[in-house]
């Protein structure tokens, strides 16, 4: 265990997201886009996939032949948006163009089950997460 966990002076908020959810006709594929953009395979199978993501995060991915979800119910964030979408880009993953927004700057990436999902600069401050 962490000495700052033992001593109860972990400066980390005390709770985070565990799991988000998709729903996707072609599980398979989705899993391994997810896998080639960077989350962890954890456990798989024909009808859903767990994937990691940092901080411990797990996306759950379940089968769903009528889902007809345009965008994701979840955004990601990235250290580096324009190192992340030229490496989407040399993976032949296609991602829209970069979005200058107030907060931080967005992409967006359309999964192989159909779903949109939104890339985020991070904006993450200077206290530890």
């Amino acid at each position: 265990m962490n000495q700052d966990k033992k001593n109860g002076t972990d400066p980390r908020p005390p709770v985070w997201v565990g799991h988000v959810a998709m729903y996707s006709g072609r599980v398979a594929e989705s899993s391994q886009f997810m896998q080639r953009i960077g989350m962890r395979l954890v456990a798989g199978g024909d009808e859903f996939a767990v994937l990691e993501m940092r901080g411990g995060t797990h996306l759950v991915l379940t089968s769903d032949a009528e889902s007809k979800l345009l965008n994701g119910s979840f955004d990601l964030m990235v250290e580096d948006l324009d190192a992340t979408h030229e490496h989407f880009t040399g993976l032949g993953l296609e991602p829209g163009e970069i979005e200058c927004g107030q907060i931080h700057d967005c992409f967006e990436l359309r999964e192989p089950g159909g779903t949109m999902i939104t890339f985020n600069s991070s904006h993450v401050g200077d206290l530890p997460v």
